[in-house]
């Protein structure tokens, strides 16, 4: 269950909750969006640090990113597809296409820096997703 600060977050800007049926027509259709995983905020407290921290990134990027906060029952499943190992999370996209993460409450400095690398690059294949392919470069035994 959210903090009733994520929940008053979620209220006041107007942040989607998303879950495992409906999270793919989301991030499609956005052209750039954070996803918010805070697991479970008393378990992790700097979920709520994070809450306040969203918004002011959102702000900062002049709207760039829509937001999108990952429904508590959902999260441990969708946390699989992007392979982040820390909570709380914000997991970047481009037309549903991964970006990169930030785990954990960051300095300022350090989530912009970040962020810039993350618009600057090409989406890359999500941490989670499919099996990597490994080329062999055995030789024949003549």
């Amino acid at each position: 269950m959210p903090s009733p600060l994520i929940k008053a977050m979620i209220e006041q800007y107007n942040y989607p909750v998303l879950n495992v049926d409906n999270i793919d027509e989301y991030i499609q259709a956005q052209e750039e969006c954070i996803l918010f995983f805070t697991e479970n905020p008393t378990r992790f407290p700097e979920s709520d640090d994070v809450a306040m921290i969203l918004p002011e990134l959102i702000k900062e990027y002049a709207n760039r990113f829509s937001a999108a906060v990952i429904e508590q029952d959902s999260q441990r499943k969708l946390q699989a597809r992007y392979d982040f190992k820390e909570w709380p999370t914000l997991v970047f996209l481009r037309k549903g296409k991964y970006l990169g993460a930030i785990s954990r409450v960051q300095d300022w400095n350090d989530y912009i820096t970040k962020i810039n690398d993350f618009i600057m690059s090409e989406p890359k294949r999500a941490p989670g997703i499919g099996i990597p392919v490994v080329t062999s470069s055995a030789t024949s035994c003549s």
